[in-house]
């Protein structure tokens, strides 16, 4: 793999990052037909996956470069500005997301929403509840990613400031973290019980391995990239796990399999990301290196705009994904639930998102004023200021 620290954009990260917003949006939306065009439903690891090394990737590909050219301490400090923009944007979304969710509830009478979405506790003991928010420890049904990604990126400076010197022993770091962690059962609490849904101490392995990517840890292992015989091991692989996923499934396609087999990988352990769901995504990973280039024509076909759009403005996307992903589920609750609801409501939220995307890319673009527009106005300026003031006689 090429380094990426070179002046252009990687639009394959953008677009997978799209897809992996597109597809949480719909994974988030209970009894929803439309999930079964997403990874999730095929193998052992989904979209979480995919955006948590994307994250790590494009983290270093950034971040990199500054502490590079103007050192840790810059580079830290930048860092911390990304993560402040993060729990800012986590904050916002909490306190609407549990004000509609409130809403909702009161005044269509569903009080089961807020044990569904796990806001019990801000009924029962407000103060503590919204405390434990803003430590990131009480976190409402599907507001789990973000919460690890501001956590992931926190303690992200020393990591990449040992990348960038020593990556291969960094990756191994990483290694054993995520080995301990799942020996020891390390993970943060959670309020009011439990742990993280998405164990930092696990997860951390899949960011800091997009890290490794990213700064060319893959260079030395060039030659897997023509070999014969793996591709046809990734593509096993991947077809092994599809059978124990749809064995999980369906438990009369799962008992044409050995009951200890199917056991073993169901259910899916996502929290502690089981060793076979990393597996599962590296080989995921690397066919669709192998198959889509940097330079492949298809990245500049129309269609894939809209999904490259949403890839390029994630973290608003996500945001507003997350909050539709509940409207969307209230909206089939009162209806009748069809099919084509859930077709509708899926495919409105994903144009919403999209909307969101485009008018996000545009308003940065107005915020960037080129240099050379003001010199005309400087001009105009100087000639009038030279004119003499005319006086009353």
């Amino acid at each position: 793999m090429e380094s990426p620290l070179q002046n252009y954009r990687d639009l394959r990260l953008d677009l997978l990052r799209g897809a992996a917003l597109w597809a949480i949006f719909l994974d988030h939306i209970p009894q929803n037909v439309m999930q079964w065009i997403t990874i999730r439903n095929y193998g052992f690891s989904d979209a979480a996956d995919l955006f948590v090394f994307i994250s790590g990737y494009t983290t270093s590909f950034v971040y990199a470069r500054i502490m590079l050219h103007r050192g840790f301490v810059v580079g830290a400090t930048r860092l911390f500005k990304r993560v402040g923009q993060l729990y800012s944007a986590h904050i916002i979304l909490f306190v609407i997301y549990v004000a509609a969710i409130g809403f909702i509830a009161r005044r269509f009478h569903t009080f089961g929403l807020i044990h569904e979405f796990n806001i019990a506790g801000l009924v029962t003991s407000p103060i503590q509840a919204l405390l434990q928010g803003l430590l990131l420890r009480f976190k409402p049904l599907n507001m789990d990613v973000l919460p690890l990604y501001i956590m992931l990126m926190a303690f992200f400076p020393p990591i990449l400031w040992l990348m960038l010197r020593k990556p291969s022993l960094t990756m191994l770091g990483s290694l054993l973290l995520y080995l301990a962690a799942r020996h020891f059962g390390w993970n943060l609490s959670a309020y009011p019980t439990g742990g993280w849904y998405f164990n930092p101490f696990a997860w951390q392995l899949l960011f800091v391995f997009g890290s490794w990517c990213a700064l060319g840890g893959t260079n030395e292992f060039r030659y897997l990239g023509k070999s014969q015989v793996l591709p046809h091991l990734a593509v096993a692989y991947l077809f092994f796990a599809l059978l124990m996923t749809m064995a999980g499934r369906f438990p009369n396609f799962g008992y044409l399999f050995p009951g200890w087999l199917v056991d073993y990988f169901n259910p899916n352990d996502k929290t502690n990301l089981a060793p076979y769901r990393f597996v599962h995504f590296v080989a995921l990973a690397y066919l669709v290196v192998r198959l889509m280039s940097r330079d492949w024509s298809g990245l500049q076909w129309r269609i894939f705009s809209p999904v490259i759009k949403c890839g390029q403005q994630s973290l608003a996307v996500f945001c507003v994904g997350i909050f539709l992903s509940f409207v969307a589920h209230f909206v089939l609750v009162l209806s009748s639930g069809s099919v084509l609801a859930q077709i509708i409501v899926s495919l409105v939220g994903i144009v919403i998102m999209t909307a969101v995307a485009y008018y996000v890319s545009w308003s940065k673009t107005q915020d960037k004023v080129p240099t050379s527009s003001f010199a005309p106005a400087r001009a105009r300026f100087r000639r009038s200021s030279a004119k003499p003031v005319s006086r009353a006689p």
